[in-house]
């Protein structure tokens, strides 16, 4: 039996990275009957036919799954939001750091097109940075075309299973290929050989990059909050998560509760007023949604 980590799914095959071999596999007709699907990222037990092939005999625990792209235990979401062109949406934000968040998922936050502002709107930009900062997440601004930051990318994707998510627009693939210049090609002639067409589904697989993998599909087509409830929403906000301790209520929405510790912090400016909008936008949201059964 060996071990290892589903770093490619395509036409029924596993590819499983065990050390520096590739081996591909199969699914047994078990989990089809439990109705379980291998997702890249899985850490799986196979059992090897000869050194080439096997069979994936079982699955260990997901730390987490996501539906788009569909893969399983995600280390870090790199998320990937421009300076301009277009100007950078921090409700947009706010809601990927929620999504990645509630999935237990480490944010690093990544603003491109540093080169293209002027001093006024780089001096906005880097108060944006400070203020996310402040909350605790990590903020790197860079550019592809000067290389702004693109050393200090590298050493975050060390030993971490991540997936790049963010703005549509804002060059997400170009920054892949600035850290990994053969995938250019890669990209381009895998597309044209299999003839895909804008519809088809792509195949999810992890890159080996810096020490790490790399998710090579731009993640999360869906923003839906589907998964979770009202009362989880607090917990994905870290600034809100270690203050509602203090609240007056067990189960506080930090709406219109008397002793609301995060509201106070809100009126004393140690709580952003975007952050705290966007959570009653988003709690708004949740409300609305029907019931599900």
């Amino acid at each position: 039996m060996g071990k290892g980590k589903i770093i490619k799914a395509l036409s029924g095959f596993y590819y499983v990275l065990d050390g520096n071999q590739i081996i591909q596999c199969r699914g047994r007709g078990v989990f089809r009957k439990q109705k379980i699907t291998p997702l890249v990222g899985d850490y799986v037990v196979y059992q090897a036919e000869n050194d080439k092939e096997g069979y994936i005999m079982e699955i260990r625990e997901r730390k987490n799954a996501l539906v788009r792209p569909p893969i399983a235990n995600v280390d870090q979401g790199i998320l990937v939001f421009s300076a301009i062109e277009p100007a950078l949406s921090t409700v947009l934000l706010d809601r990927f750091l929620l999504l990645l968040e509630s999935h237990e998922i480490e944010p690093l936050i990544c603003i491109t097109k540093m080169d293209l502002l002027d001093e006024n709107q780089r001096e906005q930009i880097e108060q944006i940075a400070a203020d996310y900062q402040d909350i605790g997440y990590h903020v790197l601004l860079t550019s592809s075309q000067s290389q702004e930051g693109m050393h200090a990318l590298k050493p975050f994707l060390a030993n971490k299973t991540s997936v790049i998510a963010g703005q549509s627009g804002v060059g997400k693939s170009t920054l892949l290929n600035v850290l990994k210049p053969e995938l250019e090609l890669k990209t381009a002639r895998i597309s044209t050989h299999l003839g895909r067409g804008k519809h088809t589904t792509r195949h999810v697989e992890l890159l080996e990059l810096e020490g790490g993998l790399v998710a090579d599909t731009p993640g999360f087509s869906s923003l839906e909050l589907q998964h979770l409830e009202a009362e989880d929403l607090s917990f994905c906000f870290p600034e809100m998560r270690e203050r509602q301790i203090k609240c007056k209520f067990r189960g506080c929405l930090h709406v219109n509760e008397p002793g609301c510790a995060v509201k106070a912090a809100v009126e004393k400016k140690t709580i952003l007023t975007s952050r705290y909008e966007h959570y009653v936008q988003f709690l708004e949201e949740m409300r609305e949604r029907k019931p599900r059964y």
